[in-house]
């Protein structure tokens, strides 16, 4: 247990002392939401949608724990290339308490990013429907970083190279966030995408988050807590077990 916490807390004081980090990863949600937001918040009103604020603000805020998550994955690589992963990895602590200690250290980043979006939604004019139901929004918020985080692992375990970590991931994070429902109302898009929606993890988060904090849900809360559980204890096996075939 003490090397998950020392490499959890190794992770959560890269990011605090990094302000450029932090300030750098509001950039696309903030783009998305002041750009969209108020680009065709006219647009989606006269079309009887109501607020756009209050419809995308939940996929803003995972578009930030997202985006964050998975390319804390890149770590890994800089890590090995620099060596402090073979230090690590030759310490006397099971390879399964790395790879958590890691994911965990990345999944508590990744949800402060999550409210950090959160705030500023807020200050763009996004209301909370029920703030007794925040914790509840919090849980959903940790899965997704969970998830996306033991992703991003696995795909740095396979890879040696930043560069192709950086485009193998935007292959996969842009169709996992479009597709996830953010930015549209699932309710008449075309039967093919609806498949597809229905098989993205992230469709559930982001849905989760609009059952929690605005009270509209697509697909149900339960539905999205099951699924965003099994996913993410699914993806969180893989990636132990791809980062414990790591050659030193």
């Amino acid at each position: 247990m003490s090397a998950i916490y020392i490499l959890w807390l190794r992770q959560l004081k890269r990011y605090l002392r990094s302000r450029a980090r932090i300030v750098g990863s509001l950039g696309q949600p903030l783009l998305f939401l002041l750009a969209l937001g108020y680009g065709f918040g006219p647009v989606y009103q006269q079309a009887g949608g109501g607020d756009y604020i209050q419809f995308l603000a939940p996929g803003v805020v995972a578009m930030g724990i997202l985006f964050t998550a998975v390319f804390s994955g890149i770590e890994i690589i800089w890590d090995r290339q620099f060596g402090f992963l073979k230090e690590t990895l030759v310490a006397p602590v099971s390879r399964l308490q790395i790879v958590m200690g890691r994911t965990l250290g990345g999944a508590t980043v990744a949800l402060i990013q999550g409210m950090i979006v959160l705030g500023v939604c807020c200050l763009a004019g996004f209301r909370v429907q029920d703030w007794t139901l925040l914790p509840m929004a919090l849980l959903v918020m940790f899965l997704i970083a969970l998830l996306f985080t033991a992703l991003g692992t696995a795909i740095a375990s396979l890879l040696d190279d930043m560069q192709g970590f950086q485009l193998i991931m935007n292959f996969l994070v842009m169709p996992l966030f479009f597709l996830s429902g953010a930015l549209f109302p699932l309710d008449r898009v075309p039967e093919a995408m609806k498949t597809i929606i229905f098989i993205d993890p992230l469709s559930y988060g982001v849905d989760g988050l609009r059952s929690m904090l605005i009270q509209t849900s697509h697909f149900g809360l339960s539905l999205d807590l099951a699924v965003l559980s099994v996913s993410t204890l699914f993806v969180v096996a893989v990636a132990s077990y791809l980062f414990s075939r790591i050659q030193i």
